[in-house]
């Protein structure tokens, strides 16, 4: 009937990622304190009803068992954790999940609850995403899965996938606003002290945070250099003649070392580094492009558009108004 709640069931099991619960959790009751109307009715199931002993350590009580949820679901939700490769084998877990999924008119993961889902056969010839760092792993036991392991998070059809942890934060505020509009969803943000919500299509993890330099010396010394001379010709036979190689090693290295082209790499760096001039300062489209090794603004743009699926100029928008807003 209009007015009801919107039922939300949490699904949680043992060694769950205790923010992947959290999360979701923490933005839909946010929500609620603003003024959802309907409000959202929280729910955290487990398949025996038993405390659920996070990857932190702590244990939350569920409300209720799975097989206990019963009637429509507004949004179901699965968390991720180390303990999600046991639970997509558990094949209990797995029958209420597909249960479930068939009365609720939307289905979410965080994480790697993507792997529950894709076990399930929920994400069977769909795009989603999930932690980077399992990324290949789901592409590699689900080939029917379009694994993206670049956005934060992904929509196909009404399932929803989270990357790592918190981007289920992102996720929920998305949902927010798709039930009640920007305001609330911009309020439940600042009530929780995060961004005024990153965009889906942002990507998980920048170059410049994603780990140690190479250990390969030879990759180490040209991922430097290229980082340092950007507007210079970093295309893939100068960069093979400045290590002394020929142009097929220096491909097999950066393959084998950084799993990637030395020209992917080369554009990928040229567009995190321009994302952060466009953010940080407030010089010019043309004065970036050349900066950062482009040709013309045309071509960031087009960098743009593949890298983050936004143009320039909106993820200038976007991204100072979430550092000033």
């Amino acid at each position: 009937m209009p007015g009801s709640p919107r039922r939300v069931a949490i699904v949680g099991y043992a060694d769950a990622e205790l923010l992947d619960i959290a999360c979701p959790a923490d933005v839909f009751d946010a929500a609620n304190r603003l003024g959802a109307r309907p409000p959202y009715d929280l729910q955290l199931a487990s398949v025996d009803g038993h405390g659920i002993r996070t990857c932190a350590g702590l244990v939350l009580q569920p409300h209720l068992r799975l097989d206990q949820v019963a009637g429509d679901l507004d949004t179901l939700v699965v968390a991720g954790g180390w303990g999600s490769t046991a639970a997509a084998a558990d094949e209990r877990v797995l029958a209420h999940v597909r249960r479930l999924a068939r009365t609720s008119r939307r289905v979410a993961s965080v994480c790697t609850g993507a792997e529950v889902l894709a076990a399930a056969g929920l994400l069977n010839g769909r795009r989603a995403t999930t932690h980077w760092r399992y990324a290949a792993r789901l592409a590699r036991d689900y080939p029917s899965v379009t694994v993206d392991p670049v956005p934060l998070y992904v929509r196909h059809g009404n399932v929803y996938t989270a990357a790592g942890v918190t981007s289920g934060l992102d996720l929920t505020l998305s949902l927010v606003e798709e039930d009640h509009g920007p305001t609330l969803a911009r309020e439940a943000a600042r009530a929780l002290v995060t961004y005024l919500q990153r965009p889906g299509n942002q990507a998980q993890v920048s170059l410049f945070l994603a780990g140690p330099p190479p250990e390969h010396r030879e990759v180490r010394d040209l991922t430097a250099y290229i980082a340092e001379h950007l507007d210079h010709d970093l295309g893939t036979p100068a960069l093979a003649a400045r290590a002394g190689i020929s142009t097929r090693q220096l491909t097999r290295l950066f393959d084998a070392h950084l799993g990637t082209t030395p020209g992917r790499y080369v554009r990928t760096v040229r567009t995190e580094q321009a994302a952060r001039l466009l953010s940080g300062t407030d010089l010019p489209l043309a004065t970036i492009a050349r900066r950062c090794g482009f040709g013309s603004t045309e071509t960031l743009r087009q960098a743009f558009l593949d890298h983050f699926d936004t143009p320039p100029s909106a993820y200038r928008r976007v991204h100072v108004r979430q550092a000033y807003g």
